[in-house]
């Protein structure tokens, strides 16, 4: 069974960066509607026993007429599991360590990187997902998605270790139609240490 991602924080911890009725819709509501319609079209497809990232990288092995379900339900589970797991009301400053060089090294500073993926999640037509992403030889990349789709369901052959989710239901409780704003923000509570953690896994 596909668990979703609990919070090790109040729904409120998160303020002034995202308020507390945003991360117990977002959370409580459209991320468990994803995790519950997920379990149930991997069971139906017998692939429930798969790893998630496995499972969306051989979708292509799923029963045609669940594919889209699962794609789209799949999707929407992993990519919010990623997106609350670097998240802390501790978060924000710059990364440290082997990540912040790795950063520095592909993008020029913590400022360029910052820019970079600021403009991809600002500019995803409608709803999507920007990505920062380990490749297989280890370099970082940066993407975009539309709906619920990511570098695994893509195919890239990238692991994602960080995403800004931009679909309106991430912030328009609060920011309304400024998405630019709620991206610049969110910076302030990103858990760069949890980031580090999952880039040091991916490569």
């Amino acid at each position: 069974m596909y668990k979703q991602y609990e919070l090790p924080f109040a729904s409120n911890a998160l303020e002034p960066t995202i308020d507390a009725l945003t991360v117990e819709t977002h959370h409580g509501k459209h991320h468990a509607a994803y995790t519950k319609a997920f379990n149930e079209l991997a069971e139906k497809a017998g692939m429930a026993d798969m790893p998630v990232e496995e499972l969306l990288a051989n979708l292509d092995k799923a029963p045609e007429e669940l594919r889209t379900g699962l794609r789209n339900q799949g999707g929407g589970y992993y990519n919010h599991n990623l997106y609350f797991s670097t998240l802390s009301p501790n978060g924000g400053g710059v990364p440290k360590g082997e990540l912040a060089k790795k950063i520095d090294e592909t993008f020029g500073s913590f400022d360029s990187f910052k820019e970079q993926i600021s403009k991809l999640a600002i500019g995803q037509f409608g709803s999507g997902w920007a990505w920062l992403s380990v490749a297989k030889d280890g370099s970082l990349v940066l993407s975009a998605s539309a709906n619920q789709d990511n570098p695994i369901s893509l195919k890239t052959g990238n692991k994602p270790i960080f995403t800004i989710d931009v679909w309106e239901h991430a912030y328009y409780l609060k920011y309304k139609n400024l998405r630019a704003s709620y991206v610049s923000e969110l910076f302030d509570i990103v858990d760069w240490d949890a980031v580090e953690k999952l880039y040091i896994s991916a490569k």
